[in-house]
């Protein structure tokens, strides 16, 4: 949440929590909690009672508030709020302050649509504190609607106390982070290919590259080039950038591929490429003749007829070379050399001399927005890419073009722009990348990563490959470099810092921006006149890469705190920052201090749109974040995002109801619970003046004597629950914990709620009651903390309505003021009793399966059954099920549960089915006989086959293929037509008698009656505690419906609790309900004035 000036702890206008009706609106009911918190100060607050504990560091990656916040921030800034809510309730000071990255392509690419900026001379005319201020007027254009996207989604994080890469105190960190890096002789100078924007105009490191590929058609020509000593035989070369074609100054070869000369029976010419390429050219077979095969070093150093005109006169040019990186799957196998728009040809032609770093023309028709210049007069001002068919129809108007087609290919696009990327030779200063590259994945190693195959493989293959790093950009709006050089470039000053620069040039400045600092000379120490700083900018992510210096103004004020909160104890981000912070991190760090920069990492996947694509805001394929928020509720989008693959580094399509399930499938049983709970309360208030008070203490005392075993059994699971929770989190395994808490969630709602209802509405004893309303409150105030990470509105608003319940004295201190400044509850393993966990787990998988055989019957739960009988071979499981048979009864509703171990007993046959899916794959052509053999399969056989693992029964094996438990799907029927049905799973097979005898069938219809007179007083809105009056009429008046309302009406009243009254002519009808054979009406009367 957004931080807030107003220090004090103390609520003034009072925001009462009570529980809602039946439904509950989360999303309103989350703005209420951002109120409370507001009211509170909940952050700072937190923060104040934490000042003594050890410190947690975390490291926020800055965004840039030029754009929207998108599912994919709100996904990390989950992660980020989690982890750090944990590691506050875990008994840390966890600071959190946010962080803007403002210099850099992202703005500039902005002002430049804007203003209708094509390039350098633009902004040469507006000059560059205009085009500065321009730029910094847009830098914070949506950080209002940052702090509340943040806010909205219950992170907690200082805005107040913020970094923004454009303040001069973080600037001026950088710049000594930069000497640093200069004094260690990581810095130099140097001309090399690199990827290159057309959009932004500026070199792009090989990490941006990365970024944004996507699949183009771009086209494929195959060129001609006459050898001089015969004109008759021409090499052929193929290329999809054929705008580097009048850039050509060699050919190269592999030396040890083989080569062939062939007649072209078509053309009636003769062409040279490489023999496993011909049939790339020619699809037939009998449109060529070869006529010569040699080695690729047969072709080195013979000289070619240029293409174009325009660079004939460079005399080091136009001959073959031989080079191994020429490969035999793609191409001719001859490939074509434009050494300043190719990385090998670059480096291919220096080894031979075509051209010289120091001296020789540099062959780069292009301008900085990549169009061609007046060296290429016939394509000159033409962008290079819409150049390509101009230079088609050239070619093949000269007849050197030999063939053409569209090729489908992965091209990289700038990752700002969106625009094409060229490699081009560029002037640049780099950071030495390749001689750290032992230490960068030494580094790597110590830090521990989530999930460890990105550590492993992603991120460390990409550190394996690393280059050295381009941290210059020929930009306007960003970190000046500070490096100050003589005109003849012998003499360099870097410097450090503003006061430095105050020394070296007497001039005082208290902004470092190039508007300001490019103006300031340095005389030279050497005699050679003024020094003048270069006019590069940091590249954009050098300055995100040294936040965790620059955010605290290291070296000059917080050298104490950075060396307190570094390396940072946790970060994380989206997957690409493996090419992107999370290396500019490591390399920075590791250069600086040999250590990484931060412990832990948790990296999330991509959030895809629906159907798999990217979303898109131009094609509007996403919901709009602000309006799930106030649909479902912020929790809800939290927990549907961090139980989703994305938590283990893949991609989630993202779907709306997904999110809505989480409603319906956690929040509202959780909510339920708690309702259930106060409800249950209130009702012993009224009808046995008893005002129950949660007792902890009390709770463990009494554990020990409690005789109920599913109050043992939930103390018990839940102190399971909290060291598996610890655990996990320790291991920072968001993808584990997460699903394991809704999963508990389900055993508290579907299993103990419901089994103790009774109890907790007070129709035992009263001792009994209000041990049982003792072990939910525990329950529910645990579970409130244990969530408060994960879903801190709802937790917070049981927490809230919990405390109601607790002691005046333990609620009312300013630690009790809010859920989040709770520490986790720590596990009592007294409490823990393993026995009772196993069994209830054995009956929980029993009923389950009795209520998957009542579906296949279609018997409701209303209705009660005879018999449920359990079979298990093994003795000691069927004594845990017999321990809890009540439960089992209750469970599923029936009369007698038959415990046994004799499956033949009840006729119980066995049959195999194949699982395709696993048998498919190790059988293949096999499964179609495999199948029946399957079938076929003897009662013994399936035993030992199920029985592989447990004893030392040796391997199915049929028609030579192994068969295993997995590649068999095991059908349960009972022989004879009998009374039961059966299923089973987990060793357990399971029989249900679905017949029932005529007063089983009215305790059904009693069910009925009640359900529905129930669920019309929820529909109504009416509480338990209500004083109201049942009216029915049953038409007609011989049905078995109006049989049973007038025989059980006693029972009816018992169940319901109220008057359950008959009436003749019943109007004003409040439901109309058929239940068998006849119709039943009711009407409910709520007598005010007894309340």
């Amino acid at each position: 949440m957004a931080t807030n000036t107003d220090t004090t702890a103390t609520p003034t206008t009072k925001i009462d929590f009570s529980v809602a009706g039946e439904t509950i609106q989360f999303g309103n009911n989350e703005k209420n909690i951002l109120a409370y918190w507001k009211q509170i100060n909940a952050f700072e607050t937190s923060n104040k009672l934490s000042k003594d504990r050890p410190r947690y560091t975390f490291y926020d990656g800055p965004p840039f508030a030029t754009g929207l916040p998108h599912y994919g921030h709100i996904l990390a800034g989950t992660i980020k709020d989690t982890v750090t809510r944990w590691a506050y309730q875990t008994g840390h000071h966890v600071e959190r302050r946010f962080g803007w990255d403002c210099h850099g392509l992202p703005v500039e690419y902005e002002i430049d649509k804007t203003l209708d900026i094509k390039g350098p001379d633009d902004v040469a005319k507006m000059g560059i504190a205009t085009y500065n201020n321009h730029c910094r007027q847009i830098v914070m254009r949506y950080a209002h609607e940052w702090e509340d996207i943040v806010d909205r989604m219950g992170r907690w994080i200082d805005f107040r106390r913020d970094y923004k890469t454009m303040y001069p105190w973080f600037m001026e960190s950088v710049w000594f982070i930069f000497k640093q890096l200069y004094e260690k002789g990581f810095v130099y100078r140097g001309f090399k290919v690199m990827p290159y924007s057309m959009g932004c105009c500026t070199p792009l490191s090989n990490f941006e590259a990365g970024q944004n590929y996507r699949d183009v058609d771009d086209p494929a020509v195959w060129v001609s080039f006459p050898l001089v000593d015969d004109p008759t035989v021409k090499l052929v070369a193929w290329t999809t950038t054929p705008w580097t074609l009048p850039s050509n100054l060699a050919l190269c070869v592999n030396p040890n591929s083989t080569y062939v000369k062939i007649l072209d029976k078509t053309k009636h010419e003769v062409f040279i490429l490489m023999e496993k390429r011909v049939s790339e050219l020619y699809k037939k077979p009998d449109s060529y003749q070869v006529l010569e095969s040699f080695k690729g070093s047969h072709l080195n150093g013979m000289h070619y007829t240029p293409l174009f005109p325009y660079f004939a006169h460079v005399k080091t040019a136009f001959h073959v070379l031989c080079d191994d990186y020429v490969t035999e799957d793609s191409g001719t196998g001859v490939v074509h050399q434009a050494p300043y728009f190719g990385e090998d040809d670059y480096r291919v032609c220096l080894a031979h001399g075509v051209i010289n770093k120091d001296t020789g023309p540099v062959v780069c028709p292009i301008d900085a927005q990549c169009r061609f210049t007046d060296e290429v007069k016939d394509f000159q001002g033409q962008d290079v890419k819409h150049a390509d068919k101009a230079i088609i129809k050239y070619l093949k108007e000269a007849k050197r073009l030999v063939h053409q087609s569209v090729m489908k290919h992965s091209y990289p696009f700038c990752w700002r722009s969106d625009t094409p990327l060229i490699y081009r030779a560029v002037p640049s200063w780099f950071i030495r990348v390749e001689g750290m590259v032992d230490r960068l994945l030494a580094n790597n190693s110590k830090a521990y990563w989530v999930p460890d195959f990105v550590k492993e493989k992603r991120f460390a293959n990409w550190l394996r490959d690393a280059r050295d790093w381009a941290i210059s950009r020929n930009r306007y709006w960003g970190n000046p470099m500070p490096l100050w050089i003589s005109d003849d470039g012998q003499e360099i000053v870097c410097v450090g810092s503003i006061e430095e620069l105050k020394q070296l040039s007497g001039v005082s400045v208290d902004d470092i921006h190039r508007e300001v600092v490019d103006e300031i000379t340095i005389p030279s120490r050497l005699g050679k006149g003024l020094l003048r700083r270069i006019p590069e900018v940091f590249d954009c992510w050098f300055e995100s890469g040294s936040m965790p210096y620059a955010q605290v103004h290291y070296p000059f004020d917080g050298r104490r705190t950075f060396m307190d909160t570094f390396p940072a104890d946790f970060i994380a981000e989206g997957i690409d920052q493996t090419r992107g912070w999370f290396y500019t991190l490591l390399v920075i760090s590791t250069a600086l201090f040999d250590q990484p920069p931060f412990k832990n990492l948790i990296v999330n996947g991509i959030v895809l749109a629906s159907n798999g694509e990217k979303m898109s805001k131009r094609k509007k394929n996403y919901p709009d974040p602000t309006k799930i928020f106030d649909e479902y509720g912020a929790d809800a989008l939290r927990l549907y995002l961090i139980t989703s693959p994305v938590v283990r580094g893949e991609s989630l399509k993202f779907k709306e109801e997904g999110v809505r399930d989480i409603l319906k499938d956690v929040f509202l049983p959780w909510y339920n619970a708690l309702r259930l709970l106060i409800q249950s309360c209130d009702q012993l208030k009224i009808d046995r003046k008893v005002n129950f008070i949660y007792d902890e203490k009390r709770l463990y005392a009494s554990m020990s004597s409690n005789t109920n075993v599913m109050d043992t059994w939930i103390v018990s699971y839940t102190q399971t629950l909290l060291d598996f929770v610890k655990q996990e989190m320790d291991a920072y395994r968001l993808y584990t914990v997460v699903p394991r808490l809704v999963k508990y969630i389900d055993m508290l709602t579907n299993w103990y709620v419901k089994l103790n209802k009774k109890r907790f509405k007070g129709e035992t004893i009263l001792e009994d009651c209000l041990v049982s309303l003792n072990v939910l409150c525990y329950i529910l105030l645990t579970m409130a903390k244990l969530m408060a990470p994960f879903t801190p509105f709802l937790a917070e608003y049981m927490y809230q309505i919990l405390r109601k319940l607790m002691p005046q004295s333990s609620s009312s201190s300013e630690q009790e003021l809010s859920v989040h400044f709770q520490m986790i509850p720590k596990s009592h393993h007294s409490l823990v009793n393993k026995d009772i966990e196993r069994a209830v787990a054995a009956v929980q998988t029993v009923i389950g399966l009795g209520r998957v055989v009542r579906e296949r019957k279609v018997v409701p739960m209303k209705y009660p059954l005879p018999e449920f009988v359990v079979i298990h071979k093994d003795p000691s499981v069927l004594k845990d099920v017999e321990s809890l048979e009540d439960f089992v009864r209750e469970g599923l509703n029936v009369r007698k549960v038959t415990l046994s171990q004799d499956r033949e007993l009840y006729g119980v046959e066995m049959r195999a089915e194949p699982n395709y899916p696993t048998l498919g794959k190790k059988a293949g052509a096999k499964v179609k006989s495999l199948t029946q053999q399957i079938r076929d399969m003897s009662d013994a056989d399936i035993e030992k086959l199920l029985s592989k693992g447990q004893d030392e029964s040796p391997l199915t094996i049929i028609d030579e293929v192994p068969i295993e438990s997995e590649d068999v799907h095991i059908v349960y029927r009972v022989a004879k037509q009998t009374r039961f049905e059966a299923t089973a799973e987990q060793g357990f097979v399971v029989l249900l008698d679905y017949t029932a005898d005529a007063a089983l069938k009215d305790e059904g219809l009693i069910h009925e009656i009640t359900s529905r007179v129930q669920k019309l007083r929820k529909e109504a809105k009416l509480i338990p505690t209500d004083d109201i009056t049942i009216y029915y009429s049953v038409e007609p008046p011989t049905s078995e419906i109006a049989r049973v309302a007038s025989e059980q009406r006693d029972e009816i009243e018992a169940i319901l609790k109220k008057p359950f009254v008959p009436l003749s002519n019943l109007t004003n009808k409040e439901n109309s309900n058929m239940v068998k054979d006849g119709e039943i009406d009711f009407v409910i009367t709520l007598h005010t004035e007894s309340k």
